[in-house]
């Protein structure tokens, strides 16, 4: 298995190439993964296009559920969106929360930050903001959030206990988040796990299902639901750049599954109520340095 950092660098290179190209070049990707024949298959992403506050130029393609759907986002709530990109589901929550309350974008590819900047800031909203770091080392105090979503993204970062502590960490009492991931049940083929592009793809990295959950439970937190769950079959066409036809024919018969499944989970403790802020207590609140031009 490839070290830490090796990983991340992979990842980090990808989806710096995605945001360079954005979403049509990106259509035909596995979440990342590129076809031989450059067929376009959209088997991961849904469809945001009706959801309330979705802004098409924050919407690269790369997502493998709606957790913002599922999150029970209350106006004036303070919410951290994981693995940010270009701020298409912070932008979702903040149709959710209004503007009396705040949303932060975590991303750590330079690029997606500049342009979820950019995308809050032609739209004026003035309490999205977005901080470049690594989600399992979160840039923010601990207890700030009332809300944490993701949308396929911890299945991206080798160490997710370590993701799964920070958000615990950064939840307020009572707190919850909505995730959407990849997981598995059973085991991939060892050359789609060693696979470079099929980790950076989303589906290498995954781990199998049982063990995600647990870890979520072994951290502390409650009321653990699956909220959604849908199957992902990838392709032949992809398959071919790593499986022989007699290796896709077996693992395609076999008993390994990859699934999406939007998990929501909540930290103990009860949630407080919060007084309305004014703007300039939004705008001031759990800021970060104004040199890094996030407020």
């Amino acid at each position: 298995m490839k070290k830490e950092q090796e990983l991340k660098d992979i990842v980090k290179q990808r989806y710096t190439t995605i945001a360079e190209q954005g979403k049509v070049e990106n259509a035909s990707s596995c979440c990342g993964a590129t076809t031989p024949s450059n067929k376009v298959y959209n088997i991961m992403m849904d469809d945001y296009s009706e959801t309330s506050g979705y802004i098409e130029d924050a919407d690269l393609g790369l997502g493998c559920g709606l957790p913002t759907k599922f999150a029970h986002i209350q106006k004036g709530d303070t919410v951290i969106d994981l693995g940010s990109g270009a701020g298409n589901d912070c932008f979702v929550a903040r149709h959710e929360t209004g503007s009396e309350g705040k949303v932060i974008g975590i991303d750590f590819t330079p690029i997606m930050i500049q342009k979820a900047r950019s995308n809050a800031e032609k739209l004026g909203f003035n309490n999205v903001e977005f901080r470049e770091g690594d989600i399992d080392a979160m840039p923010v105090n601990d207890a700030v959030a009332d809300v944490i979503v993701s949308n396929c993204v911890l299945n991206l970062v080798p160490n997710k206990e370590k993701v799964i502590s920070e958000i615990h960490r950064v939840l307020k009492p009572g707190g919850h988040f909505s995730i959407s991931d990849i997981v598995l049940v059973g085991d991939l083929p060892d050359a789609l796990k060693q696979d470079a592009e099929m980790y950076a793809g989303c589906v290498a990295g995954a781990i199998q299902k049982g063990d995600y959950l647990k870890l979520i439970e072994d951290r502390g937190f409650q009321n653990i639901k699956i909220q959604k769950e849908k199957t992902i079959s990838i392709p032949d066409d992809i398959l071919s750049k790593y499986l022989s036809q007699d290796d896709i024919q077996s693992f395609n018969k076999g008993a390994t599954g990859i699934y999406s499944i939007t998990v929501y989970a909540e930290k103990e403790g009860v949630r407080q109520e919060k007084p309305k802020l004014k703007l300039s207590e939004i705008q001031d609140s759990d800021c970060c340095e104004p040199t890094s031009g996030c407020c």
